[in-house]
């Protein structure tokens, strides 16, 4: 039998468990980069913090939107940014910003986001093609 967790409707976009981790992985981003060097405050700081929060701000645009074709452009732009993030963490390990292990948690999370994401586009894009829309 299901939990009441399982059977609530999602009716906001903070409902999205994909929304969720994404969220936990910005907090994880400005927790990090508020230890890199201070020149990169227009840079790779300005950069990534920019890509993470637009994974969680055009998931929750999309979700406001009516038709599968509109979500789905939004959640497309989303797993856009999560590639650059990605891009820019491996960058920032390189250049030594962050430690092995700072990568690696964040890189968990980037994936675990990542995955989910991959799970809305297709369940949109399922949905458009059902609907007609």
């Amino acid at each position: 039998m299901k939990n009441i967790e399982e059977i609530k409707k999602i009716q906001r976009f903070t409902d999205l468990v994909v929304w969720r981790e994404g969220h936990k992985l910005i907090l994880l981003i400005y927790k990090i980069t508020k230890s890199f060097p201070s020149d990169e405050k227009f840079g790779l700081i300005d950069q990534m913090r920019r890509a993470s929060v637009s994974i969680t701000s055009n998931i929750a645009e999309g979700f406001s939107k009516v038709s599968s074709k509109e979500k789905y452009k939004f959640y497309n732009t989303a797993k856009s940014s999560m590639t650059e993030l990605q891009n820019q963490l491996i960058i920032a390990k390189d250049v030594g910003y962050l430690t092995k292990a700072s990568f690696d948690d964040i890189a968990q999370q980037s994936i675990k986001t990542n995955k989910l994401l991959n799970g809305l586009l297709k369940a949109t894009k399922l949905k458009k093609y059902e609907s007609g829309i």
